[in-house]
């Protein structure tokens, strides 16, 4: 029977039952005695069984669609190490035994009958309970830990430093200041200088840039950092534990808030005076939730410095543009695009899409190209294949004629066991490389596309960009436009093969050489758009 191996570990630092190392040597080792061929490993390090978002299982998941998969059964250490959330185990069980997949638990034998069923559903709910109750455990005792001034980070606020307290037979952590001619605390204390004298998020954050000051993970200062410093209550010496919604409290459970817990950087008055001037300074927005974008372009138009373009507005609504989001939080210092009125960009676009991309003599070409790509995509995993089946066929002769050589006495088995040995584990390899290369061939699949639908589909396109509401001609574009990136002198526009329905969506056609790369088939245009700036260069 083939089977793949599944391996994790959780995040939570007190689930530490086994290491992945340790997993694995008793999984193979349990496939080796029952002669079960192993033909893939799926390991995820570091993520909770109270999730599926784990990368290495929802690769496990995917693969097990495929029309042929590559394993019969899937080995765990316990059934924990598959799931932690009953429902999950429930959802995916169902879904591999779909595929004829049964998940196999090396350390709790269960059978199929009624009363091995039973087993696994306490076993699953037992180990749920467990993971509920653990967290509820951890959250208790970080509770009870700040309200005793102790600080439940593991990384100390800009200024601050982690001192080792003994705590009976523990130790655990407090903050200290660092010492006043530390970079960290004249930064703080600079920042907060700046603030009570009336200087806003942004422009600290360019006068710590352009004099050269740098973060704690050593990058140039936004508004949105140096916002958190100035909000930080820590630095006034006061403990607040439970007030984000990150840390799942529940609703109603109270927020620790200890005053003087470790020494303050800064005092109360200023801190209270500066929160003031802040909140005098907020604008009455909405928030952004609860109204649609009004950006055509956003999530898809990128600076020429990589940064997002997102939208703007100035004079109580009555201009909007685009503008680079690293220049908006650092300053002008880290771009020098201009600022782009959001008609004209938007005009611009539109425009260039209807005249060169949606244009009859384009998109045939293109479809021409993707089928062609698709052609050499599937001609490439049949070639790959044959590959390995020569070099499979050619160790399966090369092993008999050892066997025979044994058998007929002509030669020792004791000097042919290391040759031996080593043919068997490329043959091991060279069966899971194939494998995996049906499951590639399967993922990519070789449909063509027909032009007449693209046709179709781009006049109907057309006709929404004149005629519909900005989130639904904002639908449309992402079903094809992959980026749109400018220098507020030019736009370059990279667009994928337009489809109906987001699901069909080619937007990665995969050539792979034999190094393994992939390139992704799509066009590029440039188009020119020097209306966007006046000859001054400003908006």
């Amino acid at each position: 029977m083939k089977v793949a191996l599944y391996a994790r570990v959780s995040s939570e630092a007190q689930d530490v039952e086994l290491s992945i190392a340790a997993q694995l040597r008793a999984l193979k080792d349990y496939a080796g005695k029952n002669n079960y061929q192993v033909t893939c490993e799926f390991v995820d390090e570091a993520e909770s069984g109270r999730t599926a978002a784990r990368p290495e299982f929802k690769r496990m998941i995917a693969m097990s669609k495929s029309s042929v998969p590559p394993f019969e059964a899937i080995l765990v250490w316990k059934l924990n190490r598959f799931a932690r959330n009953r429902a999950d185990s429930i959802t995916y069980k169902l879904l591999l035994q779909k595929n004829g997949i049964k998940v196999i638990s090396i350390n709790e034998p269960l059978d199929d009958s009624p009363t091995g069923k039973l087993m696994e559903g306490i076993i699953e709910s037992l180990d749920e309970f467990y993971s509920a109750n653990l967290g509820q455990d951890i959250k208790r005792g970080m509770k009870e830990n700040a309200l005793r001034g102790f600080y439940n980070g593991s990384q100390p606020p800009l200024g601050y430093e982690l001192v080792k307290v003994k705590d009976g037979p523990k130790q655990r952590n407090k903050l200290a200041p660092e010492a006043d001619s530390s970079p960290g605390v004249k930064t703080v204390k600079y920042i907060f200088a700046l603030a009570d004298r009336g200087k806003g998020c942004k422009e600290i954050a360019n006068i710590l840039n352009r004099e050269g000051y740098i973060t704690k993970a050593g990058k140039p200062w936004g508004r949105t950092t140096v916002h958190k410093i100035l909000c930080n209550e820590a630095y006034t010496g006061t403990l607040i534990w439970g007030a984000r919604s990150s840390q799942g409290l529940a609703k109603n459970e109270e927020i620790v808030r200890l005053e003087n817990a470790w020494t303050a950087i800064i005092d109360k008055e200023t801190f209270q005076r500066i929160q003031q001037k802040m909140v005098s300074r907020q604008p009455k927005n909405t928030h952004p939730r609860t109204v649609p974008s009004q950006y055509l372009l956003s999530g898809m138009a990128f600076c020429s410095c990589g940064a997002a373009l997102t939208g703007h507005s100035a004079k109580s609504g009555q201009y909007a543009y685009y503008q680079c989001n690293r220049k908006f939080k650092q300053g002008n210092g880290v771009c020098n695009c201009q600022a782009i009125p959001k008609t004209k960009l938007e005009s611009a676009v539109i425009k260039q899409i209807k005249s060169r991309v949606l244009t009859e003599e384009n998109l045939e070409a293109l479809v021409t190209q993707v089928n062609e790509a698709l052609k050499s995509t599937s001609s490439y995993h049949k070639e790959k294949l044959a590959v390995l089946d020569a070099e499979l066929d050619d160790t399966r002769q090369r092993l008999n004629r050892l066997y025979e050589a044994i058998e007929s006495g002509k030669l020792n088995y004791d000097d042919l066991a290391p040759r031996i040995r080593e043919l068997r584990e490329r043959q091991t390899k060279l069966e899971k490389s194939r494998v995996l290369a049906e499951a590639e061939m399967v993922a990519d699949g070789n449909d063509s596309f027909n032009l007449e639908v693209v046709k179709a589909y781009a006049n109907d396109l057309k006709q929404l960009l004149n005629e519909s509401k900005i989130t639904d001609c904002k639908a449309f574009l992402k079903t094809f436009v992959k980026k749109i990136e400018t220098d507020s002198r030019k736009v370059s526009l990279k667009y994928t093969l337009p489809l109906p329905g987001t699901n069909r969506r080619r937007e990665v056609l995969p050539i792979d050489t034999f190094g393994g790369a992939r390139e992704t088939i799509s066009r590029t245009d440039t188009v020119s758009c020097l209306i966007l700036l006046g000859g001054n260069g400003k908006v």
